[in-house]
């Protein structure tokens, strides 16, 4: 069904900056980059796939039941997302909020040219309708010239919560908590503007340079946009393993290497913190049960801190045995939306959470990735990252923070603002 070719390539950086210029001329287009960040699950350091043959596009009403069909039919490589708001799909839930950026709750595509980049060599499959032109389009992306960088047009970015309606609606969280109605809850709020002409591809760049995240995305459909400097792996399935890497608990980076580590140490003994990752980690090893086998459900890494460029976070590592027949859209649909952005119980913070946020959160919060022919698959988490429809002029970013019976509504006020605090650079 493809063809495939090996190349040598003299410099990654380049090659894959060149790679994603000349992809950007597709309608479709999707690059994932691990930017060398030192991972035990990986597969390759950076992947582009362009130009759909075939595609899927759906509200979230059976958006399981139709990507089950699309993905065990066409057997190939499939590159797209699931929004937020396919949690509709499973449980008694709505969206109501508001909503400025009208993406498709679902949409995948079946590449024709699709690029494997590990070390200094890109792997070329293209579908056989296609395959004449691989060694053309090999030579246009290493001879393309990068335009300079444009200038970005002044942006006004509003706020949607206001800082007092934030801090009083964290303070109803805690209510909910002190009820007993959940133990913990990701609220978010959204920062936005309207009429934003941007270049995608050089925001892209922008961000992805002071972030450096080992699972970054650009992702482009027609109009619809994603830039994306996530640091969080939601799901990964290797044969019959299943990986799932949530993160809770945030610090911020200081330039001064002896009071960074002091951060990073204040992190990981941090009660409030660690409370919050280990309530997320009991829920991911209740999701991964549904369809593990008996006994395989394990907790690798608990608690872990891990640097980047922005700051420092609290990762832990779940993993479950599945069975070879399990379908790899059914893990996702039982472990869907991912517990790190939801709360504990799921159904009812994800209840709450609708009732108190005010923006539909739609592809914010959802996951970006691909399946392989044989039903493998990895997923991140839609987190820092901007969202852009270039039709309507909409951009759209949201941050939040996990409320718990400890938490002081004024300093989640403060991570929140230090999540966006990379979006707003690149914007500025």
């Amino acid at each position: 069904m493809r063809t495939t070719s090996t190349k040598d390539i003299s410099s990654f950086p380049n090659f894959k900056t060149q790679l994603l210029h000349w992809a950007n001329q597709f309608r479709e287009v999707v690059l994932l980059d691990s930017n060398a960040y030192h991972q035990k699950y990986s597969s390759y350091d950076a992947v582009v796939a362009v130009d759909a043959f075939t595609s899927i596009k759906t509200d979230n009403e059976n958006a399981f039941q139709d990507l089950y069909q699309y993905q065990s039919q066409t057997k190939d490589w499939l590159f797209g997302y699931l929004s937020y708001d396919v949690k509709n799909d499973t449980e008694e839930l709505q969206s109501n909020n508001f909503d400025g950026l009208a993406f498709p709750d679902v949409f995948f595509f079946q590449p024709k040219k699709l690029f494997l980049i590990k070390g200094n060599q890109v792997e070329m499959q293209y579908l056989r309708m296609c395959d004449d032109e691989m060694e053309a389009d090999f030579s246009d992306i290493i001879l393309s010239k990068l335009c300079d960088s444009a200038t970005l047009r002044e942006i006004t970015i509003n706020q949607r919560i206001s800082k007092e309606n934030y801090l009083s609606k964290v303070s109803k969280m805690l209510e909910h908590i002190q009820r007993g109605d959940i133990y913990e809850a990701n609220f978010c709020m959204e920062f936005y503007a309207e009429n934003a002409k941007i270049d995608p591809l050089e925001i892209y760049h922008k961000l992805n340079t002071i972030s450096e995240p080992p699972f970054a995305v650009f992702f482009k459909n027609q109009d619809h946009y994603l830039l994306s400097a996530s640091p969080e792996r939601y799901l990964r399935k290797e044969g019959t393993k299943v990986i799932s890497q949530p993160i809770k608990g945030t610090s911020k980076r200081n330039d001064n290497p002896i009071l960074d580590e002091q951060l990073k140490s204040d992190l990981a003994q941090n009660e409030k913190e660690r409370s919050e990752n280990i309530m997320i980690v009991d829920l991911v090893r209740n999701d991964l049960s549904h369809t593990a086998t008996k006994g395989s459900v394990q907790v690798e890494e608990l608690c872990e801190v891990y640097t980047f460029k922005q700051v420092h976070q609290m990762i832990s590592t779940i993993v479950s045995e599945v069975e070879n027949t399990t379908s790899p859209v059914e893990i996702i649909r039982t472990t869907f939306p991912m517990g790190s952005m939801t709360g504990a119980p799921k159904i009812s913070a994800m209840q709450i959470i609708e009732t108190l946020e005010e923006t539909k959160r739609g592809l914010y919060s959802g996951a970006v990735g691909y399946f392989t022919p044989n039903g493998d698959f990895d997923f991140n988490v839609v987190i820092r990252s901007i969202l852009y429809n270039a039709k309507n002029e909409y951009l759209s970013f949201s941050v939040g923070s996990a409320v718990t019976s400890k938490a002081i509504p004024e300093n989640e006020y403060e991570e929140c603002l230090l999540k966006a605090k990379a979006m707003f650079e690149v914007l500025s």
